[in-house]
């Protein structure tokens, strides 16, 4: 056997989420595309990226390895569903006023093709298909390196205000 190995590294996300309640959601994933702020640590795990930010829509990349594999050999359909669902919760955040948060009601996600490490770097977009001041609706789809969709996803977010003067737990 051959052994491998990945590290993991990540920004202090606190400094970040100090800035979240102040900001509305478009200038904090911008501030984050930018560096300006710290990335969620779980962007470190997934090797994802914010690489486009506008209102009602995010897009992230993120370059799959064989730490992702599931056990027949492909990037384990978590990796995609959590890009989708970062992209779709992003997208709706970009809507949001300040002191605003989200999370995620439910996702349906539709795999096509399968993902290898050899698939990247993979594309996902997340567009705002209705904002909504307590449930938002979003759609998404990732994209392989040859521009063919190997999944799409669409989902509902509760839209909810941040509490004040803390970040999230």
């Amino acid at each position: 056997m051959s052994t491998r190995e990945t590290v993991v590294r990540w920004d202090d996300p606190s400094t970040g989420l100090a800035q979240l309640p102040h900001l509305s959601g478009l200038d904090y994933l911008r501030k984050m595309m930018h560096r300006e702020l710290p990335g969620p640590p779980i962007a470190a795990h997934f090797a994802m990226d914010i690489v486009e930010v506008e209102e009602g829509s995010v897009t992230f990349t993120c370059q799959p390895d064989e730490s992702h594999y599931n056990p027949i050999g492909m990037v384990h359909g978590g990796l995609v569903c959590t890009l989708l669902d970062s992209a779709l919760g992003c997208a709706t955040q970009t809507t949001l006023p300040a002191g605003t948060g989200y999370t995620s009601i439910e996702i349906k996600v539709n795999y096509l093709r399968p993902v290898t490490k050899d698939s990247g770097p993979l594309s996902c977009v997340g567009r705002v298909t209705k904002p909504g001041r307590r449930v938002a609706f979003a759609e998404g789809e990732v994209l392989d390196k040859d521009g063919k969709v190997v999944a799409s996803a669409t989902g509902s977010l509760l839209v909810f205000p941040l509490p004040t003067g803390q970040p999230p737990s």
